[in-house]
């Protein structure tokens, strides 16, 4: 194959181009409805494009890697031939000289870096769900998780030392805190490399690469040229999304979106989902120790330096703590455990686990699909609450903290919450949510969309039994929820 030079082609390609894109690895090419990517023609250490033949590698594995969460977006790899007058054609009738990759063209201000202010709470659900599914069918690697993330965090350290910019005090903090929690982990981390939690993943998994079309979530531009980049646990490439949001002061948004993901994870992979917490902080310093020397070689070492500084937070977790919400139908329980979820444990918070969600995820069906009716017999509802407890004790020993959204109207479903806190020797943070009947009512009346099957009978149902000797602290929620939940917080901070 007769190579056509790197200057040649992007002169070809940029006159007939409304914009010309350049990154580390790529240049981009927009015309229209059509995005068109050529690789730079160079080994960058990381990535080596240097032959042709590594150019049409990488392209046909990016096409391959971005098909499963972005099909509509990643067309065709198309050849760039040489014409007998010597001129550059795409797909033409001459002699193949290099590749590119045709992409569907995309809003960039639907990219969510350009606005992340719109990962709501419903974003960050579907965000954390969407990601999951993702994993779930992604092929496995099992000789990838640990092997990646320990190859990242010792190319962290070698990157990161050979920064003058950055405090050289404080790399060496970090460097020994993420040394001893890799060997810390390792066990766990290998063993769910063996249980089916190592997959080729997208690998990049910040706000950079999801974009918002139609109120879907599009993940895009995943990592195709290096095998320890893409081959990872995928709680790994989860922890780059949290990690960005958190940094980005969006903490309620990840703890949704962490929520959201472990619930439905929990789905089809091993039990050890909820174990593999531990592993988080880890991960989550790792990321951001990626984003530090990122950013240093981009000139800016402010922000790098604050990178430095959130990875050396992540590896001194606050400690972990059970919260338990409950109430009657209507009382807001869900948005108060969203509102001080983010506030309680290790980075990014509190994980959020909510009868109405276990229901579903015991039953096989989507978490707003209506359970039947047998859902809610006796041996039914304390099959749901014994998951729960479940869920929370591993995650509770796995070091991260736990907020229970469920009616708890049963006296001795409190007292099993109490004695879990009690088992695991974690302070017990109870919340009791009262209001008016009227005010429950039309709240049960205004759902939507919700995870909840619980109508105005049930809400009756649950009215008509009186007072229930409920000894938890009771939170006034006639009003707005979340300022009761941040008055809860500082009363019990």
């Amino acid at each position: 194959m007769n190579d056509a030079s790197e200057a040649e082609i992007v002169a070809w390609l940029a006159p007939s181009s409304e914009r010309q894109i350049d990154t580390a690895c790529a240049h981009v090419f927009l015309r229209g409805p059509v995005a068109l990517k050529v690789k730079r023609h160079a080994d960058l250490g990381y990535a080596d494009f240097s032959t042709p033949e590594r150019r049409l590698w990488a392209l046909e594995r990016e096409l391959e890697f971005n098909r499963p969460a972005a099909p509509d977006i990643y067309r065709a790899v198309r050849r760039i031939t040489r014409e007998a007058d010597g001129s550059l054609a795409i797909d033409g009738a001459g002699e193949a000289v290099d590749h590119l990759l045709e992409m569907r063209r995309f809003d960039e201000t639907a990219v969510l870096s350009a606005r992340p202010e719109v990962v709501d709470g419903d974003l960050a659900e579907r965000l954390g769900r969407s990601i999951a599914d993702f994993h779930a069918q992604a092929p496995l690697r099992p000789a990838g998780g640990l092997t990646a993330l320990s190859w990242t965090i010792g190319s962290n350290a070698q990157i990161l030392r050979a920064i003058p910019e950055l405090d050289q005090a404080r790399i060496e903090t970090l460097i020994a805190a993420t040394e001893a929690e890799l060997e810390r982990q390792a066990p766990l981390l290998a063993h769910r490399s063996a249980r089916g939690f190592a997959r080729r993943c997208h690998g990049d998994l910040h706000l950079g690469n999801i974009l918002l079309e139609e109120g879907r979530p599009v993940l895009f531009d995943c990592i195709e040229f290096s095998d320890l980049l893409s081959d990872l646990d995928v709680q790994y490439d989860l922890a780059f999304l949290l990690m960005d949001l958190a940094f980005r002061g969006r903490r309620d948004a990840a703890v949704r979106a962490m929520s959201a993901y472990l619930d439905e994870a929990a789905r089809g992979f091993p039990p050890e989902i909820w174990e593999g917490t531990a592993a988080l902080p880890l991960m989550l310093a790792t990321r951001a120790a990626v984003r530090a020397h990122v950013e240093a070689h981009s000139g800016k070492a402010e922000v790098a330096g604050a990178y430095v500084e959130a990875a050396i937070a992540h590896l001194s977790p606050a400690p972990p703590v059970l919260a338990a919400v409950g109430g009657l139908s209507g009382s807001g329980k869900s948005t108060f455990a969203r509102a001080v979820a983010p506030e309680l444990g290790a980075s990014p918070g509190a994980v959020i686990l909510r009868t109405d969600e276990v229901r579903k995820r015991l039953l096989g069906i989507a978490p707003t699909d209506p359970a039947p009716e047998a859902a809610y017999a006796p041996d039914a509802m304390a099959r749901t609450y014994d998951e729960m407890l479940a869920n929370a004790r591993a995650l509770l020993k796995a070091g991260r903290a736990v907020v229970l959204d469920a009616s708890f109207i049963d006296a001795g479903l409190r007292t099993r919450a109490e004695a879990l806190a009690a088992e695991c020797g974690v302070p017990f943070r109870p919340a009791w949510l009262h209001a008016p009947a009227e005010v429950l009512e039309a709240r049960v009346a205004a759902r939507s969309g919700d995870a909840s099957d619980a109508g105005l009978d049930v809400l009756r149902g649950q009215l008509a039994r009186g007072d229930l000797g409920v000894s938890w602290p009771k939170v006034d929620v006639a009003g707005p929820v979340p300022p009761a939940a941040e008055a809860w917080l500082e009363r019990r901070g």
